[in-house]
């Protein structure tokens, strides 16, 4: 599997979405920050603390489900919200509210934005497939078909374990493994022969624990010391590296 830059004993990759296959993490931030930052300062006044885009995204919301992401970001700030339910409107001072609104304002932007996808993954996934491994795509997005639809890469992936089956199997997301190892176990393989690809420190948590063959992390913002810290067994800027002569697993 060395064409790959992938131990032998790999039968299966499984991708995150956001960061890892389209260049949507940015806009996920973007939303975030609009989010906390209109609440931070309706709650706080003039004095508010806003919310870091790099910093704060990526240590408490990126790859996790949205209330999670919520839930976590607020805990750092001292801050507890009532739960709410999944069908609180997107004003409601509750944690799926806050969610809701995050979600709302993330749709606002891809309509206006639009989805781009990294050519590097998408060439690096048909190499994957070309090879006779099988694919899965891994997102706490409950958006991931649509999106994936919107680039053209629904057909790539034999399974997807996404936001919304999560809720209907009810797995926990990252930075716990159950929606890698589902993934794992619906492509039929193990998890010691399956290769986790994600830029979210939450998601090479999840790899570690899962104990999954081979972890990439993809640093996308300058994160390479942390992924590593955090479980990665090599990372690459673009998954295109991994094709390339040089360093392998």
């Amino acid at each position: 599997m060395t064409e790959l830059g992938l131990p032998d004993a790999i039968q299966a990759c499984l991708f995150d979405l956001d960061g890892v296959i389209t260049k949507t993490a940015v806009v996920h931030a973007a939303a975030w920050k609009r989010t906390f930052d209109a609440f931070l300062r309706q709650r706080d006044g003039a004095g508010f603390r806003p919310f870091d885009e790099v910093t704060d995204y990526n240590e408490y919301v990126d790859g996790r489900p949205r209330a999670d992401g919520v839930r976590t970001f607020l805990e750092s700030r001292g801050i507890e919200l009532p739960e709410g339910d999944a069908e609180d409107p997107p004003d409601a001072g509750t944690v799926h509210g806050l969610g809701n609104r995050k979600n709302d304002l993330l749709l606002e932007l891809i309509r206006t934005r639009g989805v781009e996808a990294y050519d590097g993954t998408l060439r690096y996934i048909e190499a994957v497939r070309a090879a006779g491994l099988r694919t899965a795509v891994v997102s706490s997005s409950a958006n991931c078909r649509d999106v994936l639809r919107s680039i053209g890469a629904e057909s790539l992936f034999d399974v997807r374990i996404d936001g919304v089956v999560a809720v209907e199997r009810q797995l926990p997301g990252k930075p716990r493994p159950d929606t890698f190892l589902a993934a794992a176990h619906d492509l039929g393989v193990q998890a010691k022969a399956a290769a986790v690809f994600e830029d979210a420190l939450a998601g090479m948590d999840a790899g570690r624990s899962g104990h999954f063959g081979y972890v990439v992390g993809v640093d996308r913002v300058g994160q390479a010391d942390a992924l590593r810290a955090h479980g990665a067994d090599r990372v690459v800027q673009d998954l295109a590296e991994l094709t390339e002569p040089g360093e392998r697993a």
